[in-house]
C-alpha cells in the first residue's frame, strides 16, 4: 500500500510518488523580462477584494505585471509567460504586521506552474493565452486572452533609461515592501467537511541587469459570461477599478530565484 513520506513534496496524483528533486531543479529563472504598469485607485473599491486581515496600504496602488520567463531550472530549461495584478497592502495579523503586495490574480500559459503555485502555495493562478511581448521602435506591447477573447492589453511607449534620481526613487518605493502575499483558499470537497484558509508570503530574489521606464497604457476588456465563463467576473472587476493616476511603467531584464533560504515561503502569523 502506498504511503506518504512527510519529508517530501507531493502533488496530485500523489500515489505515483513525490516531486522529482535532483540536479538542475533549483528555483532559478535565468532570463526574465518583465513589464510593470502601476496605477493609483480608489481605496474603498480596492478594499472590496481583500480578505480579512488585509487592508489597503497608505497609497492604493495596483500593479499589473507581465513576465516572460526563460531558462527555468525546474522546467528543465523551458519557460512560460505570466500576467497578474497585485495590490499594495498591509497584513495585520495576531503576531505580525507585514507591508507588501497581495496577489489578486495571476494568469499563466503553462499548466505545470499553475498547478504547482496553486497546490503548494495557494497563489490564485489561472490559465490564459499569453504570447511573448513584442518590441518595435515606438513601444513594447503584450496582452492576454482566453477562447480568443481579450482579457487585457499593456503598452509602454517612450521607453528610455532612467536617471539616477528615478532609480533612487524606485528603490526607495520598494524598500521594506518586498513581501508578496496571498490567500490560500481551498473549499471543502463537495461542500462537506472543512476547507482550508491560510495566508502566506512567498518571497523571491531578483537580480536586475537592465532597467527602463516609459509611459504605460492599460486596457481591460469587458467580458460576458459566454465569452469567458469562468473568469469574466474577475476581468470585469479589475476593469472597473478607477484609474486615478498612472505611475511610470517599468521594464526590467534579469533573473529571479524563487527559493530563498533565509526568506522561505511561510504562513503569515
Amino acid at each position: 500500500m502506498f504511503s506518504i513520506d512527510v519529508g517530501k513534496s507531493y502533488m496530485m496524483p500523489a500515489h505515483f510518488g513525490p516531486r522529482y528533486v535532483g540536479p538542475g531543479t533549483s528555483g532559478w529563472y535565468h532570463d526574465v523580462t518583465a513589464i510593470t504598469l502601476s496605477f493609483v485607485t480608489d481605496p474603498e473599491a480596492l478594499a472590496a477584494y481583500l480578505p480579512p486581515r488585509f487592508r489597503v496600504a497608505e497609497e492604493a496602488v495596483v500593479s499589473v505585471i507581465y513576465a516572460c520567463n526563460k531558462r527555468v531550472d525546474w522546467l528543465a530549461g523551458r519557460g512560460y509567460n505570466m500576467l497578474g495584478a497585485n495590490a499594495a497592502v498591509v497584513y495585520d495579523g495576531p503576531e505580525e504586521q507585514v507591508e507588501g503586495s497581495y496577489s489578486l490574480v495571476l494568469w499563466e500559459n503553462l499548466t505545470d506552474p499553475i498547478l504547482t503555485g496553486r497546490e503548494l502555495q495557494g497563489i490564485p493562478k489561472l490559465f490564459a493565452d499569453i504570447p511573448e511581448h513584442t518590441v518595435n521602435s515606438e513601444s513594447w506591447r503584450v496582452g492576454a486572452s482566453l477562447y480568443g477573447n481579450k482579457i487585457v492589453d499593456l503598452e509602454v511607449s517612450g521607453v528610455r533609461a532612467p536617471s539616477l534620481e528615478e532609480v533612487a526613487a524606485i528603490n526607495a518605493a520598494r524598500s521594506g515592501k518586498d513581501n508578496p502575499m496571498g490567500w490560500r483558499h481551498i473549499p471543502p470537497t463537495a461542500g462537506v467537511g472543512d476547507g482550508l484558509d491560510s495566508y502566506f508570503t512567498f518571497p523571491s530574489e531578483n537580480h536586475i541587469r537592465q532597467l527602463f521606464i516609459g509611459e504605460g497604457e492599460l486596457v481591460w476588456n469587458s467580458l460576458r459570461w459566454d465569452e469567458n465563463p469562468t473568469q469574466f467576473h474577475i476581468v470585469n472587476a479589475l476593469s472597473e477599478l478607477p484609474v486615478l493616476e498612472m505611475r511610470p511603467a517599468l521594464i526590467t531584464r534579469g533573473s529571479t530565484n524563487l527559493i530563498v533560504p533565509d526568506r522561505p515561503t511561510r504562513p503569515l502569523r
